[in-house]
């Protein structure tokens, strides 16, 4: 065994020294034409052959490959900048150097940017809002489609392939910002700083990134290395009526001074009363900090600190029947509060995070990163509890007295539609009247009535009916990666690379807001008595702490810790032919997820609420390969294909976190493949690429939280409860086409246009059973399964579209119109009522009167109408001595068209009888619920760069 370690430590030695003594054939630097400052991170390539480089701190790059001879075109693309396109000679035996190689600032493509990161931030960061697309992630890449997909399909939830945004990896200096909780980047822990953010690649789908396996959303990865940022000034102001009215920012950034230090420092305003949608202020602040030291040529040293701390106002989707009384503005959150706003749901982000990085240029062929990270802070979600409660004691028996109104106004019992669903008479319609016209000249949140409610409690002795309830997620989170970057051959590129996190989230509600109070009972006055618990049991929160009265600041209702662990490890080839290029990768990793709830729950008592929950953990790998046929330097076969296992987020893990230890039954991985194909044609007037794709996943699960009525499986008089519905092998299919076509039709005007027409499905009938706190064990229904299949997966439209231009003036200004048409976008369905809850009694036997056709219409999936959207941007600006001033600007729904982005069906009706008794009525009672695009928007940003 000793000698195997000394061969190989030879082997490894003589591998380092030939690398470092590769021949260099052609090398240069690369300068901004306006500041003379070097541009680090501009890829360099040798057309045709796909041989890159990227240029270091001081703008320097170098081939020491053995290139082919005689005459060749290297091109120079950066982002932000002109790409370039330079006639080389190479000539055996001598060296080329270029130096010093001009890039131009392309202002069009900066100040778009900038719009599409603000964009991610501010309208896919609402987690209720169908927020789980990956548009945000594709801010990076130049191909039209994916430009057209981030900027214009993102405003109706559009889901490039179907895919989330947990299908797809952010990085930040090789640190993963996606969440282990769901897997989905939280955009606002860096929102605000977007000039530090302009120096990122992004990989589209499966291909190979150089410092991830990625996913089938790609990897997108921000490099904020203070030597990697464009020397400079800037101060910005934008206005805007989407999330925020205004935003102010500035920006410094040293470039690497003669000391070897380099600085980069960001600080940004973002505030508003409200966006487009009523009652959602906005109040975040954010500050970067990032420090370089060059200890010599081949170390350099980084350390980037963000504080993005975000305070927003959220929304709901609303039905039909509220829309057209009060508009698609409308938001029942908020009311006024001695004249002024005050929103009920308030999410506030404060999640600070610091990376250490070190990079090591081992020699010209080989370069090793390596950082550490660690992220702490607050997720906290407010919203009104109105389960205020107070303790008597009636003949010698506990009995929890209390309980109050629902203090929403778009509560079902203060819609017309409530008073109309017996008949209509008389009596009826002047009841439906009045709630019309209260509502349509109120129809906001009483906050005065909320604290005259509290105020009379108070004053006879007893507690707070309603308070403030922050839901809280306090994360510490620590992570560490090392990556590896290697030039192994003439034409072999290896990429390789481990990491570990480490999470520990501590989970509790906080009695934020005693609303004029002087304690809170921290009891459940729904509980119900059991054959096995007694009513005063079951409502305790902490049976340990039992009938606590809680202040302002004090934890109730629940309080556990989830630590969870992942670590993982990626290899990656590149090979490098004539006519051919193609790549292998794999990747290997171990998570482990543990709950210790620290309230003893009164309805699960012992070690099912409290302690430490049995450990779960998953072994998941991923293999995948591509290759590019170079038909000839215009036309290019492309094709990538993948078999992925991944574990499942700690959302989907538990059933019931808050109360309880349990775990989802049978628990698994989930399994995937894909494939797809492209045909890439370039040429210096055309661009296209038309991609097929087929992705198939398997054992997926999915947790549902809800109140229903209609519940089968219990006693005929206690059909309703609050249920946690949990869904196990789930199996999805998405494919269809996507297209990208650019024509420079001359040298100012550019013709565009973008399409995507696909299909998202499940493929089987999942496992579905119900949970709840109202009853004991598991409840099921007929055979268990939910009629899924062939029913599509909500999430924006299946089918976007896109034809544009761009006006390019010579004088720097310029104009751009696209008009978006979208289709074939589905509704989420109830997954109860596809169960046999729907038709059959709890004998198995179906309802009297059940009718197939008229339950298949019923049951039939709400596709959305089709709608178009048109879109202008424009920008000006003027170079005065060494300094630039101009303007972006962007209209969104010029037209004001209004349209649905996202809706589901409401569970609280469940079965036929109700179902279709409620779609009898004159306005059903429960609805559909939907999320409205904006109508038309605005987006100005004035600027000053020096």
């Amino acid at each position: 065994m000793n000698q195997f370690y000394s061969r190989l430590l030879i082997a490894v030695m003589l591998l380092f020294t030939s690398l470092g003594t590769a021949q260099e054939l052609l090398k240069g630097r690369v300068i901004d034409e306006t500041t003379e400052e070097p541009i680090p991170g501009v890829v360099v390539t040798i057309k045709d052959s796909q041989l890159k480089v990227t240029t270091d701190a001081q703008g320097y790059f170098v081939f020491t490959r053995d290139l082919q001879l005689g005459d060749q075109i290297l091109v120079i693309e950066a982002n932000e900048y002109i790409t370039r396109s330079i006639p080389v000679v190479l000539v055996e035996g001598e060296t080329v150097n270029l130096d010093p190689l001009y890039l131009q600032v392309d202002t069009i493509q900066q100040e778009q940017s900038v719009g599409i990161i603000s964009l991610t931030e501010n309208d896919l960061s609402e987690e209720d809002n169908a927020s789980n697309n990956i548009s945000g992630l594709l801010q990076a890449t130049r191909d039209q489609f994916l430009r057209a997909a981030a900027f214009d399909f993102s405003a109706t939830f559009f889901r490039p392939r179907g895919l989330n945004s947990e299908d797809g990896k952010i990085l930040i200096n090789g640190i993963e910002m996606n969440k282990q909780f769901s897997g989905r980047p939280q955009w606002s822990n860096w929102g605000g700083i977007n000039d530090l953010q302009r120096n990122q690649t992004f990989t589209m789908g499966l291909t190979p990134a150089d410092n991830s396996f990625g996913g089938y959303g790609g990897v997108q990865s921000i490099d904020m290395r203070a030597t990697q940022q464009r020397q400079g000034t800037n101060i910005s102001y934008a206005s805007a009526n989407r999330s925020y009215q205004a935003r102010y920012m500035a920006t410094y950034k040293s470039g690497l001074l003669s000391s070897g230090w380099a600085y980069a420092i960001a600080a940004s305003r973002r505030s508003g009363d409200e966006g487009f949608v009523e009652g959602t202020l906005y109040d975040a602040n954010s500050l970067s900090l990032n420090v370089e030291k060059k200890i010599n040529e081949d170390h350099f040293i980084n350390f980037t600190g963000v504080y993005a701390a975000n305070r927003r106002g959220r929304r709901t989707a609303i039905t039909d029947e509220i829309r057209d009384l009060k508009g698609i503005d409308y938001n029942p959150f908020w009311g006024l509060q001695e004249g002024a706003e005050r929103n009920s749901r308030i999410r506030e982000i404060d999640e600070p995070f610091f990376i250490l990085s070190h990079n090591w240029n081992v020699n010209p062929k080989i370069k090793w990163n390596t950082n550490v990270s660690y992220q702490f802070g607050k997720i906290g979600n407010t919203r009104i509890d109105n389960g205020g409660t107070r303790l008597v004691n009636v003949d010698g028996q506990n009995t929890f007295l209390g309980g109050a109104r629902n203090p929403n106004p778009d509560y079902y019992q203060n819609l017309p539609s409530f008073f109309l669903r017996n008949g209509q008479d008389l009596t009826d319609l002047g009841r439906a009247y009045r709630a019309e016209q209260d509502f349509i000249q109120d129809g906001q949140l009483n906050w005065n009535d909320i604290y005259e409610a509290n105020r009379i409690l108070r004053e006879s002795g007893g507690n707070s009916i309603y308070i403030i309830q922050e839901d809280r997620i306090d994360d510490n989170q620590f992570q560490a990666s090392s990556i590896i970057t290697a030039d192994l051959a003439d034409n072999i590129l290896f990429n390789g690379g481990v990491s570990y996190r480490k999470l520990e989230s501590e989970n509790y509600a906080l009695a934020q807001d005693l609303l004029g109070g002087t304690g809170y009972l921290d009891v459940d006055f729904f509980a119900e008595e059991t054959t096995q618990i007694t009513q005063d049991q079951a409502a305790q929160s902490d049976i340990r702490n039992p009938n606590r009265i809680v202040t302002e600041g004090d934890r109730y209702k629940y309080n556990y810790v989830i630590d969870a662990n992942v670590a993982s490890a990626f290899a990656q080839a590149q090979f490098k032919t004539n006519k051919v290029d193609f790549y292998v990768a794999g990747n290997v990793s171990q998570t482990d997820y543990q709950r210790e709830g620290l309230y003893e729950n009164g309805n699960f008592p012992g070690e099912q609420s409290f302690g430490k929950s049995e450990k779960v953990d998953f072994t998941n790998f991923g293999v995948k390969g591509g290759a590019t046929y170079k038909i000839n330097g215009l036309n290019f076969l492309d094709l990538n294909a993948a078999y992925l296992t991944r574990a499942p987020y700690i959302r989907n893990t538990f059933v019931n976190a808050r109360q309880n230890n349990l775990i989802v039954d049978d628990i698994e991985s989930e399994r995937s493949y894909s494939l797809d194909a492209s045909y890439i044609y370039r040429s210096p007037i055309v661009k296209a690429r038309l991609t097929g794709y087929a992705i198939q996943f398997k054992d997926g699960n999915d947790l549902g939280f809800y109140f229903t009525e209609d519940l089968t499986g219990l006693p005929a008089d206690d059909g309703a409860a609050f249920v946690q519905e949990v869904m196990t092998d789930v199996d999805r299919r998405n494919m269809g086409v996507e297209l990208g076509v650019e024509v420079q039709v001359t040298p100012t005007i550019k013709l565009k246009g973008a399409a995507a027409v696909g299909q998202n499905v499940y493929t089987n009938n999942p496992n579905l059973y119900l949970t709840s706190d109202d009853f004991p064990g598991q409840l099921t229904f007929g055979d268990g399964k939910a009629q899924l299949k062939n029913l599509h997966v909500a999430g924006g439209p299946e089918t976007a579209m896109q034809l544009g231009f761009e006006y390019r003036d010579p004088d720097y200004w310029n104009i751009g119109v696209t008009a978006n048409y979208f289709a074939n976008g589905y509704s989420d369905i109830s997954n109860l009522r596809r169960t046999a809850n729907f038709s059959q009694d709890s004998d198995g036997i179906e309802f009297a009167g059940f009718d197939e056709d008229i339950a298949r219409e019923l049951l039939r999936q709400e596709q959305f109408d089709d709608y178009m959207l048109v879109n202008v941007i424009g920008g000006k600006s003027w170079r005065i001595d060494n300094k630039f001033v101009g303007f972006f600007a962007t209209i969104n729904n010029v037209f004001d068209q209004e349209y649905k982005t996202g809706g589901f069906e409401q569970s609280r009706n469940s079965n036929f009888r109700s179902v279709q008794e409620d779609q009898n009525n004159p306005t059903e009672v429960f609805a559909p619920r939907y999320f409205f695009g904006n109508g038309t928007t605005y987006y100005l940003n004035v600027y000053l760069r020096f």
